[in-house]
């Protein structure tokens, strides 16, 4: 399970504080493969960075004993004056991975960078660097992969491979995933949790979920 505990974040702007969430309390059921519906601009990345640990909340806290990915398919923690394998390197090392060369050698044939991945980041195309990411999210086991846009990452030959990668993790792990494609929700998850107006809605049926989405 996963616990958001009291959590409170906003951004500041000129009209004052824009609060995504007030002191929201809410319990993720573990065991579950779930999508995160909402409107656009409802939080659902702000939700899936504050999970990650790569943004923290104003006030509360996330409390879980599970190990969870950083958002499949966005270039976070991936440090541009790096190179591929450096970075690969870094990020087995920060998880724990115990064979760091074996690691990196994973992530080096299934990112398919091929030379670019002995090259700094910066030099990379947009196409590369989730490419990058997704290599090393799934060269690790996770307890539960967070999965944002999967299809937007990299070409269709690479997309197809990320989802047949992805497919193979939620045999044994937990997603929860967020996609404008109802199709690829289906395909991953069985449960979903509805965003709106600062408040999640947890549904153990995923069809029941997608029906109150589109109602909104």
């Amino acid at each position: 399970m996963i616990r958001l505990n009291n959590i409170t974040k906003f951004y500041p702007s000129e009209l004052g504080n824009q609060y995504i969430f007030k002191d929201l309390n809410f319990d993720i059921p573990g065991g579950h493969n779930i999508a995160i519906l909402g409107s656009n601009g409802a939080g659902k990345s702000t939700l899936f960075k504050i999970l990650a640990g790569s943004e923290y909340p104003n006030k509360g806290r996330v409390e879980t004993d599970l190990h969870l990915s950083w958002p499949v398919a966005l270039a976070t923690g991936i440090h541009p004056q790096m190179t591929g394998a450096e970075n690969a390197r870094f990020i087995g090392m920060i998880n724990g991975v115990e064979d760091l060369d074996l690691y990196v050698n994973k992530v080096r044939h299934f990112s398919g960078l091929e030379k670019k991945f002995d090259l700094p980041v910066r030099t990379y195309s947009s196409g590369m660097k989730p490419r990058l990411a997704f290599a090393c999210s799934v060269g690790i086991d996770f307890d539960v992969y967070l999965i944002d846009e999967v299809t937007s990452v990299g070409d269709a030959k690479f997309r197809e491979k990320a989802r047949e990668a992805l497919t193979q993790k939620s045999k044994t792990a937990n997603v929860i995933m967020v996609s404008h494609e109802m199709d690829e929700l289906r395909h991953f998850c069985d449960s979903a949790i509805v965003l709106h107006d600062g408040e999640l809605t947890f549904y153990n049926d995923l069809e029941q979920g997608i029906a109150r989405y589109q109602a909104l």
